[in-house]
Formats: structure tokens, C-alpha cells, sequence
């Protein structure tokens, strides 16, 4: 499948910029200030898009590859924005064993986009993550908080459709 990172466009407001720019602002002395404001911005805007990673670049003067690298380590960061729905398919052990592989490739057929990924309507984002302590449950997948267990590929359809 062929990725086309940043389905969903920038959209920042006036009041977001002039918040970050105050957290900069009040931040920028402290020694070790870049993680704070990274952990800052994407609390006012959800993930860190391009425009505010350069925008932080601007304002403490640091490079932009450093802040890129800083916010790519973390694994607390996100660098697309996520869905109104957050989906997340376990890929532990005991689910990928029970077939979450298959239910993680259906959902990215059927939402036309990459784990990390979001549709461009902004509906739904799409991730894997290891053990969420139900493994007697799978496969499992997480919708925002409500977790779905026992899946199969054929689950899918009804399951989306609730959120439709």
C-alpha cells in the first residue's frame, strides 16, 4: 500500500500560535527547555505538525533537524495527527498469534490508509501497539477506550460501522 503521510491538512488556529508562543516564551531560559515545549505544543494541538516543529525551531533557534530527531526518539510524540476515533490493533505475542496481523491489514484496506496514519476526514488514525494486559481476549483492538476482543476479519465492517 503506498503512503500518502499528512492526510489531514494543517489547521492551527490564531489563539493555538499565541499560546505555544507564550509557552515558548516563558520556557526558553530553562536549561533542557525543547522537551517541555515539544510535550506543550502537542497538548495545544494534538500532535506535532511540521508547521509548529518549525515554528519551535524559529523561536529557540535550533535547528530543525535537532527538534525533528528529539521529536521522532520519544515515543510520547506523534508527528500526524490522530482520529476522532483512535484505533489501536495489538500486534502482541498472543494476538498477532490469534490473527491481529490480518485484522490490522483489513483495517488499512478498509480506511485506505498506513498505521500512523489518519483518514483525510479526520474520522479515524490508525496504530499497532504491543500487549494491552487482555490477552485472553485475543485478538484485541482498542477504539478510543473501548476495547473489542475475540476479533475476526469479519468483525470489522459492523465494528466501523457504529462510529460511522
Amino acid at each position: 500500500m503506498h503512503s500518502k503521510k499528512s492526510t489531514v491538512p494543517f489547521q492551527g488556529t490564531k489563539e493555538q500560535e499565541d499560546t505555544l508562543r507564550k509557552v515558548i516564551e516563558e520556557l526558553r531560559q530553562e536549561k533542557g527547555a525543547l522537551m517541555p515545549i515539544l510535550q506543550k505544543a502537542q497538548d495545544i494541538y494534538g500532535y506535532l505538525p511540521q508547521e509548529v516543529l518549525k515554528m519551535i525551531s524559529d523561536e529557540m533557534k535550533i535547528p530543525m533537524e535537532k527538534i525533528y530527531g528529539v521529536a521522532t526518539f520519544y515515543s510520547q510524540f506523534t508527528l500526524s495527527p490522530k482520529g476522532k476515533y483512535r484505533i489501536s490493533v495489538c500486534l502482541g505475542t498472543a494476538c498477532y498469534v490469534k490473527g491481529s496481523g490480518d485484522i490490522y491489514n483489513k483495517l488499512m484496506e478498509k480506511l485506505g490508509i498506513v498505521g500512523g496514519e489518519c483518514t483525510p476526514d479526520g474520522k479515524f488514525s490508525l496504530d499497532a501497539c504491543r500487549c494491552v494486559g487482555a490477552c485472553g481476549l485475543a485478538p484485541v483492538m482498542m477504539i478510543n477506550d473501548e476495547v473489542y476482543g475475540r476479533l475476526t476479519v469479519d468483525d470489522i465492517d459492523d465494528i466501523l460501522a457504529k462510529y460511522e
